[in-house]
């Protein structure tokens, strides 16, 4: 193999390498083109030396796997990607990132291996998935066991908090989160707003909490305060 053909290949890395990265870059992602472009062309690059830089070692006692630093380059880009990830608490960000980046090594890998096509096939599906498929989300209608943001005023120091979340429990819903709207609060009235998740029923739930004796308004959706 000649070294036009194998700087060629470097170039279509960078090329197709710098297209995933422009998509993460005009989104303000953590990894922009640079990393993305960086990650692919050194996978092509690692990929032509072990498929081409050992050829002139030859005799009974040499073995050659040119798989062997392909295989590497697929754990060694997967430690990459794990120190994209950030956990907290119970939220996981930077997984689509890391895939990013394991994905664009595998383009510059094939790339190197001189399979042009499957890479720009690859490119080509990383376009569709990242920008189509939001577009696709947006219009996928609700599931009806999401989470239900609701908002509920009672008259203080009743003990109707404790009420409203037993009621809310014996309708088979669960409550994840409980904050207090201070700007809307009073010193006789409180303003509470749950994030409710399950299986319920959203009107009788509503129903239910507005009967609760000390209850003034229910409503889903953040608190709102009187003008």
């Amino acid at each position: 193999m000649t070294d036009p053909v194998l700087v060629g290949r470097i170039l279509v890395a960078l090329l197709l390498s710098s297209t995933i990265g422009l998509e993460r870059e005009f989104r303000h992602k953590p990894a922009g083109v640079r990393t993305i472009a960086l990650v692919g062309v050194g996978a092509a690059v690692a990929m032509i030396v072990s498929k081409y830089g050992f050829g002139d070692m030859h005799g009974s006692n040499v073995s050659l796997d040119p798989s062997r630093v392909a295989a590497q380059i697929v754990s060694g880009v997967g430690f990459l990607g794990a120190g994209i990830i950030i956990v907290r608490r119970d939220s996981v960000s930077g997984l689509t990132t890391a895939a990013v980046v394991w994905g664009t090594a595998m383009v510059g890998m094939a790339v190197g291996a001189g399979m042009v096509a499957i890479a720009t096939a690859a490119t080509a599906t990383h376009l569709i998935v990242a920008v189509g498929y939001p577009l696709m989300i947006r219009h996928l209608p609700g599931s009806p066991w999401d989470p239900m943001p609701l908002s509920v005023s009672y008259v203080d120091h009743r003990g109707v908090l404790r009420e409203v979340l037993t009621e809310l429990t014996r309708h088979g819903a669960t409550v994840s989160d409980v904050r207090v709207d201070r700007n809307a609060s009073s010193d006789d009235r409180v303003v509470v707003s749950l994030l409710v998740g399950g299986k319920y029923q959203q009107g009788e739930v509503v129903d239910s909490l507005a009967d609760l004796e000390g209850v003034l308004t229910v409503s889903t959706g953040s608190p709102q305060s009187d003008s």
